[in-house]
């Protein structure tokens, strides 16, 4: 009989990059590593070398404390009114934006991800337009990346 090839068990996790203590937009961060290098450790096992991983995003992106440059009443409007974007245990309204691209590049680079799901767009199909962030603008620059301080 041949020994079956180790295989580590797929993790999920409901933070994110961004709360990560050490990639996140502090002071809004949680106390511990959300990435899936953080994942990795706490679970007990190495992270797998080249073989990517994927990562589910919603067409629009709720937020959970932080910064969220793409932040919209209308959508926030919207998704509260279809009782999909309220805290799981305080009820209240989270705050909602349009997809944001840059974060989502930055958020692949640092946990290795290649491949997207793209979710809950039927969600959004009363909405004419579905807006996508490209770029940040701070004062006259305008960014395609995740700046490391608010002061650029």
């Amino acid at each position: 009989m041949k020994p079956c090839a180790r295989q580590e068990p797929p993790l999920e996790g409901a933070q994110g990059t961004f709360l990560d203590i050490d990639h996140g937009t502090y002071p809004f961060v949680t106390s511990s590593n959300t990435t899936a290098g953080g994942a990795c450790t706490g679970a007990g096992f190495p992270a797998p070398s080249g073989q990517g991983g994927w990562r589910h995003e919603s067409l629009y992106h709720p937020g959970r404390g932080g910064t969220l440059p793409t932040e919209n009443a209308e959508i926030g409007d919207l998704l509260h009114g279809m009782g999909r974007e309220f805290g799981a245990t305080t009820g209240r309204p989270r705050r909602c934006g349009w997809f944001d691209s840059v974060a989502t590049r930055h958020s692949a680079m640092i946990n290795g991800i290649d491949e997207l799901a793209v979710t809950n767009v039927d969600g959004l199909d009363t909405v004419d337009v579905i807006k996508v962030c490209v770029a940040y603008r701070v004062g006259s620059q305008k960014l395609d990346y995740v700046p490391m301080t608010s002061r650029c």
